[in-house]
């Protein structure tokens, strides 16, 4: 009753090929970008943007990149981070060594930079795949941080290898509060997640997910293999410099290679896994998972233990968090391997037949 394509007619093939061709979602994506550009903005605080609303379109966009390659084009990586810290580095070298070069250019420069670097390390996935391609991979992570702790001019010369992003001017204004970053970082997001739902759509998009089915059967219907691969590679490894450019000048301010750990990376793939893999969906809804149940169960344990008058103190809490979200990640891997993505869609697949039987 409430949704379904019924009188929802194609005259066209551009009515045909839209991104949202059901009414329903249409609006409902509207309402969710009015939300986010108008409402969020008008009601949010300072706590909000900076500790929850940025750091989440943040590794959506992360998460999303590790989706085209993992999800789309079947390449396990667990490299998401170093490349979100060559982007974060590449961002601040060119904004500190090219002169007037503006903070946009920087952050595309910064995603063809990660994107140079992964074709490198996607070289491997032309022999390899599976756990090989995650162990070679794996490589890039330890080797990229090394080297930007190894060589100082990477940092402008940091004993640390700690740099701290420049400011940020957009045509002539200053982007100082939270509000106007999260407004920056909300425009850059939603358009590269429309420009991946329109990839995923594409030619492109299907050569990646007949490469993930079966690499041998796509090679025999005409499909280049090497340049597939690290096409997937190249564009994966984009997303996340952009991620890190971001996570660098608008929520961090100042990051050092050792915070774009191996644990990081695996965080990023834990969202595509509870999101849904190979969905532009389940990328955000896998970041808002992993980054927002850890906030409300640290707001939520102490309460209840307070209500029970349960002795519990702030070290027992944490550790009960860790298990409790430890746990809520099997109970959903279990009940739907697919991930929040596919809950979603049954969701919506109920919603069609409601209310009569199925």
């Amino acid at each position: 009753m409430f949704y379904r394509e019924a009188g929802q007619f194609k005259s066209s093939y551009a009515a045909d090929q839209q991104i949202f061709p059901i009414r329903q979602d249409r609006i409902g994506i509207a309402a969710i970008l009015i939300a986010a550009f108008v409402a969020v903005p008008l009601f949010g605080n300072e706590y909000w943007f900076v500790a929850i609303l940025i750091p989440f379109l943040i590794f959506a966009l992360a998460a999303l990149g590790l989706n085209i390659l993992t999800g789309y084009a079947g390449q396990l990586s667990l490299g998401a981070a170093a490349f979100m810290a060559v982007g974060a580095y590449a961002a601040y070298n060119f904004q500190l060594r090219v002169d007037g070069i503006p903070i946009l250019v920087s952050f595309i420069c910064a995603g063809l930079t990660a994107a140079a670097v992964g074709i490198v390390f996607g070289l491997p996935s032309l022999r390899i795949k599976g756990f090989y391609l995650a162990v070679a991979t794996l490589a890039a992570q330890f080797f990229i941080v090394w080297c930007l702790t190894k060589f100082p001019w990477l940092s402008n010369n940091s004993s640390s290898g700690v740099i701290s992003a420049q400011r940020i001017i957009i045509f002539g204004h200053e982007f100082e509060s939270a509000r106007e970053k999260y407004l920056l970082v909300l425009c850059i997001v939603v358009l590269m997640a429309m420009m991946a739902k329109n990839m995923a759509r594409s030619s492109i998009g299907r050569a990646w997910m007949a490469v993930r089915d079966m690499d041998v059967a796509a090679e025999v219907v005409g499909i280049r293999l090497m340049h597939t691969k690290l096409l997937a590679f190249a564009v994966s490894s984009f997303y996340c410099g952009v991620a890190g450019a971001l996570y660098a000048f608008c929520y961090l301010g100042s990051v050092e290679p050792d915070g774009f750990s191996l644990d990081l990376s695996f965080k990023i793939l834990f969202m595509i896994i509870v999101g849904g893999v190979g969905t532009i969906l389940g990328s955000f809804l896998g970041a808002a998972f992993i980054l927002l149940l850890p906030i409300f169960l640290n707001v939520t344990l102490p309460w209840i233990a307070e209500l029970l008058h349960l002795p519990i103190n702030g070290a027992t809490v944490s550790h009960i968090e860790t298990m409790v979200f430890g746990a809520l990640i099997m109970f959903f891997l279990i009940i739907e391997p697919h991930g929040l993505a596919r809950l979603w869609q049954i969701g919506k697949e109920k919603l069609r037949l409601w209310p009569f039987p199925h």
